[in-house]
């Protein structure tokens, strides 16, 4: 059976014709206003929602808007019974990892005649971030942020082990030489992180060694170069130089640098508030470019803003999905600190909101950032990742090995795509 089958019951629901927007006047209303649903998970992000959210309804006095947060755990269940059930939100947060299911299903409104209509310049976003929420050559969602992955480390303990400070001159010779300086078995130190944790760690890694995880709706894995981005991580934690990777299933690769037990961890932009508001690591962390390996690649990933197919006041949930991904949303949200707006121009005000760490780097690597690698879907087969490249993260079995497992069934998944 297709795994397109599978979701009829779930997304596969009956939509109104595409493109043509709908009058939500009738439907919903108070006192002569539009009520439109809007959906996120990020609670770091509610407060800045909000802001968002008065500013739109001061220039649209005829629209209103009801925030609904669901924890992440549960957002994607939600929305499919949303979508059974016919209560989807007007307005949702989408990801890469989902993007091209709802799509493919007919459940997102197509944006292009909206954009056409407006003139919305989406070269204005970055063009890895607008390739990743198109099906089909149409656009299906307005990026509103963006996030990549940096290096982060601990100046206390490079300087206690008289290591220099990671910079833009560092290779993976240095990363991996840094992090066996900086093992401290007797303070009970690692050098980094080396946890299994594809956005963060090995799908950067994959794209420095000229390696991909998917192309052309095939598998990558098995690639020579993808499989040395993979052993640079294993390398380490059968060296000692990162702790086992059990012990970073009980406390993740984020939880041991704030907690000052690993010098060197690899972790999202939108982490910085979270980093920000530890007072050791505010006071004497950082963050830098991650080293190259045969080429230069952080993964960019960032989240968009989608209006359900099945919205009855699509004219007035267009209005506010172009106007969060407008220069006063955008300077709104960079304000807030918590994650980069994906509009041009607008990625000062975070840069210079947590001036102790040196945040334009992330901004800097936006020059070589590939996009987080997707299909229709992407869950299936990022779900055999942990299963067959578990053995060789924790000791046992050769990483070449399980890389060809994976590719074999992973190609597998995306043959049921087709």
């Amino acid at each position: 059976m297709r795994r397109r089958s599978l979701l009829t019951g779930a997304l596969a629901a009956p939509v109104l014709a595409a493109g043509c927007a709908r009058d939500g006047s009738s439907a919903d209303s108070a006192g002569g206003r539009t009520r439109i649903t809007y959906a996120i998970w990020d609670p770091l992000q509610v407060d800045g929602m909000r802001k968002i959210i008065r500013a739109f309804e001061a220039e649209h006095p005829d629209i209103s808007v009801k925030l609904q947060v669901t924890p992440f755990e549960s957002y994607w269940t939600t929305m499919k019974t949303a979508m059974r059930g016919g209560t989807a939100p007007d307005v949702f947060w989408m990801n890469a990892v989902n993007s091209q299911l709802y799509a493919s299903n007919g459940v997102l409104e197509p944006l292009d005649p909206f954009i056409e209509r407006d003139g919305v310049d989406m070269s204005e976003h970055p063009p890895e971030l607008v390739r990743m929420y198109t099906y089909d050559r149409t656009h299906y969602a307005m990026p509103k942020d963006f996030d990549l992955i940096g290096l982060w480390y601990n100046k206390k303990l490079f300087d206690r082990a008289r290591v220099p400070y990671p910079d833009d001159t560092w290779t993976w010779d240095t990363f991996r030489d840094a992090a066996a300086e900086l093992t401290d078995p007797k303070r009970g130190v690692h050098g980094v992180a080396a946890e299994m944790a594809k956005q963060y760690t090995y799908y950067n890694t994959i794209a420095q060694a000229g390696g991909y995880v998917i192309r052309d709706g095939e598998s990558g894995f098995d690639d020579p170069r993808s499989i040395e981005g993979l052993r640079l991580w294993t390398d380490l934690i059968d060296r000692g130089w990162s702790p086992s990777q059990s012990a970073m299933t009980d406390t993740i690769g984020r939880q041991l640098y704030l907690s000052e037990k690993v010098a060197m961890n690899w972790d999202l932009s939108a982490m910085a508030s979270q980093m920000y508001a530890s007072p050791a690591i505010k006071d004497h962390g950082d963050v830098a470019v991650l080293p190259k390996g045969r080429q230069r690649a952080t993964t960019i990933h960032g989240l968009a803003n989608v209006i359900s197919g099945k919205s009855e006041k699509t004219e007035a949930a267009w209005e506010f999905v172009k106007f969060v991904s407008s220069r006063p949303a955008a300077e709104i949200q960079s304000r807030e600190g918590v994650t980069i707006s994906s509009l041009a121009g607008t990625q000062r005000p975070w840069v210079e909101s947590m001036p102790e760490f040196q945040l334009q780097n992330f901004i800097d690597m936006l020059d070589y950032a590939v996009p987080y690698p997707s299909s229709k879907h992407t869950a299936v087969w990022e779900n055999l990742q942990p299963r067959l490249l578990g053995g060789p993260f924790t000791g046992r079995g050769d990483i070449a090995e399980a890389a060809r497992t994976l590719a074999r069934q992973m190609d597998l998944a995306l043959e049921q795509e087709k």
